[in-house]
């Protein structure tokens, strides 16, 4: 699957918020936001446009695929997905993004950005009831257990990621286990579980042109 590989504070920029993109350094001086905060390139300090109608569509869609890692295709699929489904699309794309196995073990505190968690499944150190999978993409359901391999929990990147998710707390969705290597999905998250500062709305209405 095809992948970002460019500047990821550059993206924050664009979208002149934190999408928390790169772990730990979001939290610092050392933030893009709090360097540079207008939009990147040569024009990007002095240039200030008004967005209005598909603007803010846009610019909302791209800040829901940058949040969780994914192209066009990719989340153009799960919108799909998610209009077939009994509901409101908006909040049922959410979700589905929300239930992808590298955002839950982010959500976790098992990785301290999205992308350690998508190369730690990818990996294979992560387990999905007694088996091995190494697919970002899986849907977890109600119920199912993740855990981390015994050889990467004894790792300081693991260790540090555990403290500093402390901060951020568990989602009501997940719970962590006694023994802080595994956590199970107690149930589908629901738009308040979620908490982004998102108008999936506007998404909606984009695609549904």
């Amino acid at each position: 699957m095809a992948r970002y590989r460019g500047p990821v504070c550059r993206l924050c920029r664009r979208e002149g918020m934190k999408l928390f993109l790169k772990g730990e350094r979001c939290f610092t001086e050392k933030c893009a936001i709090e360097k540079r905060n207008f939009a990147p390139g040569q024009h990007g300090k002095s240039r200030r446009a008004r967005i209005q109608g598909y603007g803010l569509q846009l610019r909302e869609k791209q800040k829901v695929k940058r949040i969780y890692g994914l192209l066009e295709k990719q989340f153009r699929n799960y919108f799909e997905r998610a209009e077939r489904q009994r509901g409101i699309t908006g909040e049922t794309l959410l979700q589905f993004l929300e239930r992808r196995l590298d955002n839950a073990v982010y959500r976790l505190g098992f990785a301290s950005s999205r992308a350690q968690a998508r190369l730690l499944v990818r990996h294979g150190h992560v387990r999905v009831g007694d088996r091995r999978v190494n697919i970002p993409s899986y849907i977890l359901r109600a119920g199912e257990v993740l855990s981390i391999s015994p050889k990467y929990a004894k790792n300081a990147l693991f260790q540090q990621s555990l403290e500093a998710a402390k901060s951020r707390g568990t989602p009501t969705w997940l719970e962590m286990g006694a023994d802080q290597t595994s956590g199970r999905v107690i149930s589908l998250p629901t738009r308040e579980d979620i908490g982004l500062p998102v108008q999936e709305q506007l998404v909606v209405e984009l695609y549904s042109k």
